[in-house]
């Protein structure tokens, strides 16, 4: 009764905010290990309509994390490696652009670099992912509002000498080097740059910093702008579990992302407007968990009996698609990668 209640106060509402959350590599499985693992439902389980997403890039049938941003930010597929641009060279536009020019307060949040493939999807436009200097430039100059994360290094030690940090406060921006000194802003315009390079793992010393991140972002996003805003939030370590084989980091990161996602979630609820898309870029690790002699110890999971890796890259297999609040309807069934970003535009009212 709960669910269909939610569903009918969504349906109907007029979309002001959206948070696109990501789960990188974060598979059906890195999902289910994370439910087993702790015991109990998991926040994105309050989502209140479901599918899956197909992930493939325009040059392979597994995807990297850059023609995957791409498809998700852009709407159109890529080859893998390249950011923003068709596989021709030609630039696209972002959601986040598109917001950003209709008046919408934008962001982004990531636990590796800011200039990694995932965030840079939404902001950049470079032939390589690689090309992490270009992308700091590029988010230095594009206006938005709030960005969180690591990637210190690729803004204020660069070959080409610039401090970017420098540059974006002389434009106004606050920029630090911790979240605990973000958490005392009280306007946008603000920059977070955590680590030189990637931040901490979460079982490693990261601590709750996404959960934090997030909060703190919607609440200088609301305020930034009466027309709502369009923010991507990045859990992106879960990936880096699935290539290493490493379950235990797979679930401490994904149960991370999930706290991330309860506070998303608790927003929405708060704020009536809002909509919550949850997805991944790809799958990791090809992680299976297949029936064991202790299938009946539901909360044990023993390295090569409870679980199993196939491969420590990408797979092509399918990743959830979880929706909450206004307009969740959207995004039930079967959707290409390239379908969310246009989805979510209508939502708000964007031109595409």
């Amino acid at each position: 009764m709960i669910m269909m209640l939610s569903l009918t106060l969504s349906a109907g509402q007029k979309v002001k905010n959206v948070i696109f959350m990501i789960g990188d590599g974060m598979g059906l499985a890195a999902v289910t290990a994370a439910w087993i693992g702790e015991g109990q439902p998991l926040a994105m389980q309050r989502a209140t309509v479901g599918g899956f997403v197909a992930t493939w890039s325009a040059s392979a049938r597994v995807t990297d994390s850059a023609a995957a941003a791409t498809a998700l930010a852009c709407g159109v597929k890529t080859a893998n490696g390249v950011i923003g641009q068709t596989p021709d060279g030609q630039s696209v536009e972002s959601i986040l652009t598109r917001a950003h020019k209709a008046g919408l307060a934008t962001g982004l949040v990531d636990t590796y670099s800011i200039t990694d493939a995932t965030p840079a999807g939404f902001i950049a436009h470079v032939r390589s992912r690689k090309d992490q200097e270009t992308i700091a430039a590029q988010i230095a100059d594009s206006g938005i509002d709030v960005f969180m994360g690591g990637g210190r290094q690729f803004f204020t030690s660069r070959k080409d000498g610039r401090n970017l940090a420098a540059e974006m406060e002389a434009k106004g921006y606050r920029m630090t080097g911790t979240l605990d000194e973000a958490l005392s802003c009280k306007r946008p315009r603000l920059g977070v740059l955590a680590a030189e390079g990637a931040l901490e793992k979460a079982d490693a010393g990261r601590g709750d910093y996404l959960a934090r991140a997030t909060e703190k972002t919607l609440e200088l996003l609301k305020a930034a702008s009466r027309k709502g805003f369009f923010v991507m939030i990045e859990g992106s370590m879960i990936d880096g579990g699935g290539h290493a084989n490493d379950l235990k980091m797979v679930v401490s990161e994904t149960l991370d992302f999930d706290r991330a996602v309860a506070r998303a979630f608790d927003f929405a609820d708060r704020n009536p407007g809002t909509l919550v898309v949850v997805t991944a870029d790809h799958e990791t690790g090809g992680l299976t968990m297949p029936a064991a002699s202790n299938d009946k110890e539901q909360h044990a999971l023993t390295p090569g009996v409870d679980y199993l890796f196939s491969t420590k890259g990408h797979t092509c297999t399918m990743v959830p698609l979880l929706a909450y609040g206004a307009g969740a309807e959207a995004f039930g069934g079967i959707k290409d990668n390239t379908d969310l970003p246009r989805i979510m535009a209508r939502l708000l009212g964007l031109k595409w």
